[in-house]
């Protein structure tokens, strides 16, 4: 079997690529319109919407990017993923109820819909909707560069595709991303995200038991190893500091209720009673699949010092390394799968609630009216999308590496500070206005823009995020206490108090 290997991962990934083509096919036939290609219907149960929330959670950073942020500073990684777990609860407690039936209410099928109807402002649905055409143009370059580059390291590693280049792989795996996509709209995507879901459960448990053998005595004398090395990297705070764990609570915990790609699935259920039963599914799912995180990057430390392995050059080769020395060629091949399953869960959402700011809140936010044949449109725009994406990330990593980066500075923590106050906030607190929503947005692009242009390091260790997070939520309280309330109709007052 060993000397299979990379036949073996090339299958596994072969094989889910060709699954999430036919599933496309299959969704083809059942998307009749806008509301199904961006809302699937409203028609999901409780297990489908419970697996596709925290498939889109974790993408190619969960699985290589977490694993490499453990073996680099150590514990302080571990507060992402419980803060994270925590942010399920917060979402759901301040959103998922109200947004929900509002959407159903006003017949809405975006999040700067939701926005419009709550603030009765175009303003604020345009500035949102823009808000997520920037984030999202990060978020699908660094993701389609992610898959190109996994492609290539596990094609270049059989006789057939020795060769291949990065190019190649950006269009082999865009393809695959962009055909159920358009197929299937958002129908393709939570399905295959049933079977991503499930399939990051898998390689999580799987690597846990796998890493536990590493040592004798398991994680436990892994931990130990580390703790003989570098005591403060297995403190409460690791080696980032309490500032950097701190600051996680806000863009990873309160932030997770402001992802358009999260909270845009809460509006997707068949019934509201489902929350109860899809929050603990999420989370248990969630876990599960961050077991990989946690699991690789603590035995690659620990193995670097104790000799078993050389210094990693990069630490996001924690997982490729991993797997080459630790683990049978099956393992490797479900992980594999695994890898460009998170990658491509995120990228589908991200590329549709994109595409519905294009085509339906920016033009009923300029135009006051949404575009003819939206179904037509959405298919058409999510290839300029992809395609664009598929650009960036090329260019970037050929010719100017700021570029992505650049994008990506309006990524999870510019999506915190700027819909968490609007909506989140929003939903809960009748006082909020449009002032505030609008100067909430605003601030937190302008602030992560900024940093990210000048390159400037806040004090004291505070991160870009944190800092345009507290800033847009500070602002929002702030001009909404002082700017008059709003009149609110009678359906959304009922649903804000519930």
């Amino acid at each position: 079997m060993e000397a299979y290997r990379q036949e073996i991962i090339t299958g596994a990934v072969v094989f889910y690529m060709l699954f999430c083509v036919l599933t496309g096919l299959w969704a083809m036939r059942r998307t009749t319109n806008s509301g199904d290609f961006f809302m699937a219907g409203r028609g999901l149960g409780p297990i489908v919407l419970s697996l596709a929330l925290f498939s889109s959670t974790l993408s190619g950073f969960g699985f290589v990017g977490g694993p490499g942020l453990v073996y680099s500073i150590g514990v302080s990684s571990f507060w992402m993923v419980v803060i994270s777990s925590a942010g399920y609860a917060v979402g759901f407690f301040m959103v998922a109820k109200r947004i929900r039936l509002i959407a159903e209410l006003r017949d809405c099928i975006s999040l700067p819909d939701i926005a419009a109807v709550r603030y009765r402002s175009e303003t604020v649905r345009l500035l949102m909707a823009m808000t997520i055409v920037l984030g999202v143009m990060g978020y699908l370059a660094t993701q389609i560069l992610a898959m190109a580059l996994v492609m290539q390291a596990i094609l270049s590693g059989t006789d057939t595709f020795a060769n291949i280049g990065l190019v190649s792989c950006v269009i082999i795996s865009s393809t695959v991303l962009i055909f159920y996509c358009v197929t299937g709209g958002m129908i393709a995507s939570v399905y295959t995200d049933v079977i991503q879901g499930g399939m990051m459960m898998v390689a999580g448990v799987l690597i846990l038991l796998t890493a536990m053998k590493v040592f004798p005595g398991g994680i436990t004398e892994a931990t130990s190893v580390i703790l003989a090395d570098d005591t403060e990297t297995m403190m409460p705070f690791g080696a980032a500091g309490i500032m950097a764990s701190l600051g996680w609570f806000f863009v990873f915990g309160l932030g997770l209720a402001g992802q358009p790609h999260l909270v845009t699935k809460m509006m997707m259920n068949k019934k509201v009673t489902d929350n109860r039963h899809i929050l603990p599914m999420s989370v248990f799912g969630y876990v599960m699949a961050a077991l990989l995180w946690i699991s690789i990057g603590v035995v690659m430390r620990a193995s670097v010092i104790d000799g078993l392995i050389p210094p990693l050059s990069v630490p996001d080769d924690a997982v490729s390394i991993f797997l080459t020395i630790f683990s049978n060629p099956l393992l490797a091949g479900v992980v594999f799968a695994g890898l460009f399953a998170a990658i491509m869960s995120t990228s589908d959402a991200f590329l549709n609630v994109g595409t519905a700011a294009v085509i339906h809140d920016i033009p009923k936010a300029i135009r006051g009216t949404s575009i003819t044949n939206e179904l037509f449109w959405a298919r058409i725009v999510t290839i300029i999308l992809a395609v664009i994406a598929a650009s960036f990330a090329l260019y970037s990593y050929y010719a100017d590496a700021t570029l992505v980066a650049l994008l990506g500075a309006f990524g999870w923590a510019t999506f915190s500070a700027s819909i968490f106050p609007v909506i989140a906030i929003g939903l809960n607190w009748k006082g909020a206005t449009v002032a505030g929503a609008i100067v909430a947005i605003v601030s937190a692009l302008t602030i992560n823009f900024s940093v990210q242009l000048a390159g400037i390091t806040p004090p004291y260790g505070i991160s870009g995020g944190l800092l345009s997070f507290v800033t847009s939520l500070v602002l929002f309280i702030g001009v909404s206490l002082v700017t008059p309330p709003p009149e609110l109709d009678d359906d959304l007052n009922r649903c804000l108090e519930l």
